[in-house]
């Protein structure tokens, strides 16, 4: 029978920082073109390797060693790509090509700026690929073999992403956008015909705008055609929702697939993403549906016009990614995991689910695992934006071997992006502390994605309030709802999410008892001025444009504000983070050491935005429990006196 042998947050658990440490990141997958292999790419330790293994056994195969698999154009994503016999995959900013069978890799582009999401032509003589050098993104092609220099297909465009090449090669369809605007606020659908000489590169004739606006108000992704060649799907959020759409190649006609409210794909973050696929026959499309943080792969039949879900154990898996239809058979691969087991490579034939690879042992007991439940957090209006909630999943503290009296301590996490989302998956971090007998809130405020674009918009000129007052409205909701002590609160998010936290630290001091905080934005004029392309112009939309908005990043800006931090913080940063430079977080650091703030600050060595080494990650869990300990489980309680200032000052 379980015994209350410990308090909350002092529970013993199997879930340990070492083998949070070694677990795998399953990052991508894909079909070669005989659909009687499968290839995925697995990180290591922060080294990208590629893994090849037949249907039908033979075991699988390292295909890569020395050179570690990752495209780093933006953030990330794009790796490689899998037709005939050859994988083509993205090093240190060069394409590769490797054998599936015996051979070594050779490359095929220059040690020459960053290339990503390599896409090769259907008679396999050319490969497409997005190239960014310089501040300048263009597409560019060059032949397989690498044997001719690379040549610009396109440019004009601040950002290119997803090509992709009609079966018969006649065409090749992209997206593109332009400063100001971020992929899911506003991008354009390009197509454009293919001409090969007989000698000489190819070229593209009759480039045309075939769907949305590169600065425009609707968001373009992924785009895919048949297997026959004779219809073009894209998602589209035009209706409001992230959505699938047909287009017909030659006379530019589309209309949606559907319409419902939720969202059938996500904000472009990276290149290569892939939410829906098509089947081999082409008469039906394999989705993935998100309902309020929950996914569901489903599949909509072209000839009956209906959306069903897949059932059997395919719907066990509340996490979907990277959708992979097999060229040949009625096979579907994907990267997914739940709250239940961790990430997985596995692959759909039937209603029969294979596993292929898993990320971690699966020697953690169900019984440790916690469920997570969905939240709808009321709120009131912010500067005008008038949404009547927030959401989120709530996840309860699980360890049979314990019961405590009381309520529990709790966390709440506060996802980066800010345009990103807290779903149904594994979370190591989150297992993690529920076994030990925290409550965890992962929260996905206002601006979060996955629930329609109007909820995204509802953060535009208010980053740094409206999260602010969520985060704040959800430490109410667990006190009044009686799911955690509202005395033993603690805060905890990385880069936006960081931010958030110490925008929140600083407008409600004493609400949370600790804070951790990861590659923190600390400073809106050094993001604006000193990150990388992507988002040089992403606070244009979210606060204001300088210098015109000058006054409002200062009064938004922690490291001005940093003074009225009482709190205790956990700083953690990664030194060659270029994304969020080390100095944000030394200058917050700096502040809390003059103001005698108790705090903590590590460094991590060859970490950049984001932790991928085992030993940083082993340090890192262990410095935030003994930390939490310190300020959260064994902290006297007190009377929560908010003193923060719920506008701006």
């Amino acid at each position: 029978m379980p015994v209350a042998s410990k308090p909350f947050g002092l529970w013993e658990s199997p879930i340990t920082a070492d083998e949070i440490a070694q677990g795998l990141r399953l990052e991508d997958v894909q079909w070669d073109s005989s659909g009687q292999r499968l290839v995925w790419l697995e990180q290591r330790s922060g080294h990208g390797v590629l893994v090849c293994q037949p249907m039908g056994g033979g075991g699988a195969r390292d295909l890569t060693s020395t050179l570690s698999v990752r495209a780093e154009v933006g953030y990330g994503g794009g790796d490689f790509t899998v037709h005939g016999s050859d994988v083509y995959f993205v090093s240190s900013g060069r394409i590769y090509r490797q054998p599936l069978g015996p051979g070594r890799e050779s490359a095929i582009t220059p040690d020459w700026g960053q290339c990503a999401s390599p896409s090769v032509s259907p008679s396999g003589k050319w490969v497409v690929f997005v190239h960014s050098d310089e501040g300048a993104d263009v597409l560019a092609a060059v032949d397989s073999r690498g044997r001719r220099w690379p040549f610009k297909l396109a440019e004009g465009r601040d950002f290119f992403m997803q090509p992709a090449w009609q079966p018969d090669g006649r065409r090749l369809a992209w997206v593109a956008w332009d400063h100001p605007r971020m992929p899911w606020e506003g991008s354009g659908l390009y197509v454009a015909d293919v001409e090969a000489a007989e000698e000489g590169p190819i070229r593209l004739s009759d480039v045309r705008l075939a769907f949305g606006d590169p600065k425009g108000d609707v968001a373009i992704s992924q785009p895919s055609f048949s297997p026959s060649g004779d219809r073009l799907a894209f998602l589209c959020d035009q209706q409001g929702w992230m959505q699938p759409w047909l287009m017909d190649p030659e006379s530019g006609e589309a209309s949606p697939l559907l319409s419902e409210a939720a969202d059938f794909g996500g904000p472009a973050w990276i290149q290569g993403l892939r939410w829906m696929a098509w089947a081999a026959d082409g008469r039906s499309v394999f989705l993935i549906r998100n309902r309020r943080g929950l996914f569901e792969l489903v599949r909509f039949g072209l000839d009956s016009g209906k959306l069903s879900q897949v059932g059997g154990q395919a719907s066990d898996y509340t996490r979907l990614n990277q959708l992979a239809s097999s060229p040949r058979g009625d096979r579907l691969a994907w990267i997914g995991s739940s709250s239940a087991f961790p990430s997985r490579v596995a692959s759909l034939q039937g209603n029969q689910v294979w596993v292929w690879r898993r990320s971690q042992p699966e020697a953690v007991s169900k019984d440790f695992l916690s469920q997570p439940r969905p939240v709808e957090i009321p709120l009131g209006p912010v500067q005008g934006k008038n949404t009547s909630h927030c959401y989120g999943l709530f996840y309860p503290p699980c360890n049979p071997g314990f019961h405590c009296r009381g309520l529990p301590p709790a966390i709440i996490n506060i996802h980066g992006g800010p345009t990103s989302q807290a779903v149904a998956e594994y979370n190591s971090e989150i297992q993690f502390f529920t076994s030990r007998g925290y409550a965890v809130l992962e929260l996905n405020y206002r601006g979060s994605s996955g629930y329609g674009r109007a909820y995204i918009e509802s953060l535009q000129g208010n980053w740094g309030l409206a999260d602010v007052e969520d985060a704040a409205a959800a430490a109410e909701f667990l006190g009044c709802h009686g799911l955690a002590d509202d005395q033993r609160l603690a805060l905890s998010g990385g880069s936006a999410g960081g931010y958030t936290v110490l925008m929140a630290l600083i407008r409600h001091p004493g609400r949370f008892k600790a804070a951790i905080c990861r590659y923190a934005v600390t400073s809106l004029f050094d993001l604006a001025t000193d990150t990388h392309k992507f988002e040089s112009h992403y606070l244009d939309t979210l606060v204001g444009k300088l210098p015109e908005s000058s006054q409002v990043y200062r009064r938004r800006s922690p490291v001005f504000q940093a003074h009225r931090i009482q709190d205790p913080v956990a700083l953690f940063q990664g030194e060659d983070d270029q994304v969020v430079p080390r100095s944000q977080s030394d200058a917050i650091a700096e502040a809390l050491r003059a103001g005698g703030v108790p705090h903590l600050y590590e460094v991590y060595a060859g970490e950049g935005h984001g932790f991928r080494k085992t030993e940083t990650l082993k340090a890192y869990y262990n410095s935030v429990e003994q930390f939490l300990r310190k300020h959260l489980i064994f902290a006297p309680p007190s009377q929560v006196e908010d003193a923060g200032n719920h506008g701006e000052s």
